[in-house]
């Protein structure tokens, strides 16, 4: 019987969208208290080159745009340790309300640390998970796909990779170790997200592929 449910953080619970639109308007803020430009056109002008363009060098491309003396790694720190405004997607909230009576919940989340235990905070999540890993505490190496953060958490409950089920969405690196492990594996495949239209081999694949999170209790009950 599954007595341990693990979940993913960004595009899995909460719209990592989000979170990247509010670390732009930090940076467009703190651009146009400095040189008096709209702060809403510099953030307009940053989500197009994301759409347009794709992440990397949007800060770069914004100070030659505007011929602002700035240092990037500056404005990349203002975006990375924003305090976000965000929250969880609505099947997540209620998810996480009914499991948290049933299973034992943790949270496994790649990042640099500070960004997401800015995430974690403004997602009040922690009163959901009995443990969380931000990978990037223990440094790179735990960083997925290694299978050390998830290894951690059967030992930190004393159970089995087969009492265990792992909910994530990128399939470049979420599922390996659950593969390698034994841990089932559930990909969340949702409207928006970085990685919804990414196909792998299927020994990189999970094992269940859902649209909501609200699909978790019968692929629970089809492992049980």
């Amino acid at each position: 019987m599954i007595r341990l449910v693990i979940f993913d953080l960004d595009d899995t619970l909460y719209n990592e969208r989000d979170f990247v639109y509010s670390g732009f308007m930090e940076v467009a803020t703190y651009l146009s208290n400095k040189y008096g430009i709209s702060k809403n056109i510099l953030f307009d002008d940053m989500v197009n080159i994301l759409n347009s363009r794709g992440r990397g060098k949007i800060f770069d491309q914004i100070c030659e745009k505007y011929h602002l003396k700035e240092k990037i790694e500056y404005l990349v720190e203002l975006y990375r340790y924003n305090n976000p405004n965000i929250s969880l997607y609505e099947d997540a909230y209620k998810v996480l309300e009914i499991f948290k009576t049933k299973y034992k919940l943790g949270l496994i989340t790649d990042g640099y640390r500070a960004s997401q235990w800015n995430k974690i905070k403004a997602l009040n999540i922690e009163k959901y998970m009995d443990k969380i890993i931000v990978t990037d505490d223990y440094g790179k190496d735990y960083w997925k796909p290694s299978v050390k953060p998830f290894q951690i958490m059967l030992d930190y409950f004393d159970v089995k990779a087969k009492e265990t089920v792992y909910i994530g969405d990128n399939p470049n690196k979420d599922f390996i170790p659950c593969k390698k492990s034994g841990i089932n594996s559930v990909r969340i495949i949702r409207s928006i997200g970085d990685y919804m239209g990414i196909v792998v081999d299927e020994k990189y694949e999970a094992d269940y592929r859902i649209k909501s999170l609200l699909e978790l209790e019968k692929i629970l009950e089809e492992i049980q």
